[in-house]
């Protein structure tokens, strides 16, 4: 069982070359790639109507390959959070499939967690992360090989660099999140994960550092961060300086966090709107481990160390510098990410 199916629930593909370079790229790779007969379906900013993108998501569930890769984010899934048959989507789970993806996919992610308890991977999108030219960049080695071993199942740790200031913190729970801005919408709704001493990782594109803040405290607020073991922070790219900040920036906002938040809070982690992205399993249980600066993120035999863990390592610190990707040229609306290319 090699079979990964493309299927598009949330933005409109703007056109179907990346879509195509994607699967021929998967091909190579050694999948068996089909693509979901309404992927390239266009109705206002949309992948299709709802009902064309709720019948997909249904219809990739109910064929249960190996992988459910969408081809891209944007916005969508908010809308079909209330129709969709979750049971349908665990048992597909229960079946093997793996639903791969990140931004607007978080609220599948999340709403799969809340209502079935099964696991989901945050990871690479087909068109952003496969579909990319030459020119553009390609497909960024790090994340092709980390998506291939979380898809065969090899992958059983992630490695990064922090601040300093950690060295020593252990933590065991549920590991939980996604995009900062998707996961606060689904706040106070039935498909907010109610995790308990999980470990959360946050990321988001085109959102300046106060907005950053603002939803990180709206979690904060909601006794959401405190009841956690630790947060960690990925990539928070694409926004822009404003003259108004007088210094102000993603550090100050970090800052103004761990100044009123209980559990630690991690930067460096790589995974966002970024070409360098690990996968993640959303919902498993996970150990965090912290040398020096060195983080250890594992989940293939939690309560063994993290020895003998194949794990990809992946020195992201500098990404959490002062101005932290500040010039990520903008310009797209929020959480769309459908041309950055940009390399670190």
């Amino acid at each position: 069982m090699n079979d990964l199916i493309l299927y598009t629930p949330s933005g409109v593909l703007a056109t179907a070359q990346p879509l195509r370079r994607a699967a021929k790229r998967l091909g190579a790779l050694g999948f068996e790639v089909s693509i979901d007969e309404a992927a390239t379906a266009k109705h206002q900013r949309f992948a299709g109507e709802d009902e064309t993108r709720l019948a997909a998501l249904h219809r990739v569930a109910k064929a249960a390959p190996s992988v459910a890769l969408a081809t891209r984010g944007g916005y969508g899934l908010t809308r079909l959070l209330d129709q969709l048959d979750w049971k349908l989507l665990g048992r597909s789970v229960e079946k093997g499939t793996r639903w791969v993806g990140l931004s607007d996919i978080t609220a599948l992610q999340l709403g799969l967690l809340a209502h079935t308890k099964q696991i989901s991977w945050a990871g690479p999108l087909a068109c952003d992360d496969f579909g990319r030219t030459e020119e553009e960049g390609g497909v960024d080695e790090i994340t092709r090989d980390c998506f291939l071993e979380a898809m065969d199942g090899s992958l059983e740790a992630v490695g990064f660099r922090t601040e300093l200031g950690f060295d020593g913190l252990e933590a065991r729970g549920t590991l939980w999140g996604g995009n900062l801005a998707v996961l606060c919408s689904l706040l106070g709704t039935p498909h907010f994960p109610r995790i308990k001493g999980g470990i959360l990782f946050l990321e988001d594109v085109n959102e300046h550092p106060y907005r950053i803040e603002r939803m990180l405290l709206q979690l904060q607020q909601a006794g959401v961060l405190d009841a956690q073991k630790a947060v960690i922070l990925g990539s928070f790219s694409g926004w822009k300086k404003s003259p108004l900040d007088r210094g102000y920036n993603f550090k100050s906002c970090v800052q103004a966090l761990r100044a009123r938040c209980k559990v630690p809070v991690l930067t460096g982690l790589p995974f966002g709107h970024v070409p360098t992205k690990v996968c993640l399993p959303v919902g498993a249980k996970t150990e965090l481990l912290v040398e020096g600066r060195d983080v250890f993120v594992a989940w293939g035999h939690v309560g063994h160390g993290h020895d003998h863990h194949h794990h990809h390592g992946h020195d992201h610190s500098d990404d959490h510098s002062d101005d932290h990707n500040d010039d990520h040229g903008s310009g797209h609306d929020d959480h769309d990410h459908d041309h950055h290319g940009h390399h670190h």
